[in-house]
């Protein structure tokens, strides 16, 4: 049996997703990481077609 999620549901856990790989960015220490680089604007481009702006959660 398969659970569909709501829209809010969905929602947070891709506010978590970003949230986490914007952690692993900063844990990084500046060192460049093409794949890293390419989930975080994948995630964002996510969550903006959500209706999520991302400006107000990203670790600066």
């Amino acid at each position: 049996m398969v659970q569909e999620m709501t829209e809010k549901e969905l929602i947070t856990v891709t506010i978590d997703r970003y949230t986490d790989l914007q952690q692993i960015k900063k844990a990084n220490g500046g060192h460049e990481n093409e794949m890293l680089d390419y989930l975080i604007k994948v995630t964002t481009a996510k969550l903006s077609s959500m209706g999520v702006n991302v400006e107000d959660i990203t670790l600066k």
